[in-house]
């Protein structure tokens, strides 16, 4: 009995030690939208739709600092006309983060919004999997659709650090940092991958593109860019699995994050989801 009790309290207490703070740090805005824009297959009663917002992601424990994607810049929400408020490395700046203090840095996918500013993080591994590298870099991309979420610039500098020896490469699931893990579900695009990570309140999983919309993954109904339906649809089982709770998936563009998350910071837009939100999406 006594065994058991050891053992048990040996694994609370390795749970205990991976525990990190998450934060949203939103950098840009879309509005106004249409429901078309949202959902492939959007409730035909809808006449209006949310706006989008765009975010990085931090992960702050175990004396590190994790970025999750890097945005785009000035020149990129001009060429897209996408509303940008601040640069996201600045953001992380005001936030007490400096860019070249981060050593790792996971991309999701390698779409303009989440894969700019790549050659201002000078002593940053990037965490990418293998699927998305190839898909950006393969025969899809002479389709003018599949091409279009996609920045050559943006391609090229990442094919530049794989020549640099800073990437790593995942094939599906994988492991950042003790709690910190990468899982590829594609669907938005060939390569993506959600983030899970472990905070006091249980996994959060930062879906990124999975799931634009809390109602993307609610009402199984995809947002118009996609790569694979199929795997989208399965990709939001796969959200479901990892964090173990409705209230623990973040959504990669909703503006309802900045609603019901504690602001973060009084000098940018942030917001702590490693605490519990004031409205929960369980049944």
């Amino acid at each position: 009995m006594q065994k058991k009790s050891e053992a048990k309290n040996k694994a609370k207490n390795k749970t205990m030690g991976n525990v990190y703070e998450v934060y949203a740090l939103r950098y840009a805005t879309m509005s106004p939208r249409t429901p078309s824009m949202n959902f492939l297959a959007p409730d035909p009663h809808d006449s209006a739709a949310q706006d989008l917002d765009y975010f990085v992601w931090l992960v702050r424990g175990r004396g590190r600092d994790i970025l999750v994607d890097t945005g785009f810049n000035a020149e990129e929400a001009t060429a897209r006309a996408r509303k940008l408020t601040l640069n996201p490395v600045n953001a992380l700046e005001r936030f007490g983060v400096v860019a070249s203090g981060i050593r790792d840095i996971i991309v999701t996918h390698l779409h303009y919004d989440h894969a700019g500013n790549l050659d201002r993080f000078a002593n940053a591994r990037f965490h990418l999997q293998e699927r998305e590298m190839a898909y950006a870099t393969g025969r899809c991309m002479c389709n003018g659709l599949l091409r279009h979420p996609f920045s050559v610039e943006h391609v090229t500098q990442m094919v530049r650090h794989v020549y640099g020896e800073r990437v790593t490469f995942y094939s599906g699931d994988g492991e950042v940092a003790p709690g910190v893990t990468v899982h590829r579900v594609g669907g938005h695009s060939d390569g993506l991958q959600v983030v899970r990570v472990e905070t006091a309140r249980g996994p959060v999983v930062l879906a990124s593109d999975a799931a634009h919309y809390y109602a993307n993954l609610q009402r199984r109904s995809p947002f118009p860019i996609v790569y694979n339906v199929g795997d989208m649809a399965q990709g939001w089982e796969t959200i479901e699995r990892l964090a173990g709770h409705p209230d623990r998936f973040i959504p990669g563009h909703d503006p309802i994050v900045t609603e019901i998350y504690p602001r973060a910071s009084d000098k940018v837009d942030a917001w702590a989801l490693h605490l519990p939100p004031s409205r929960s999406f369980a049944r």
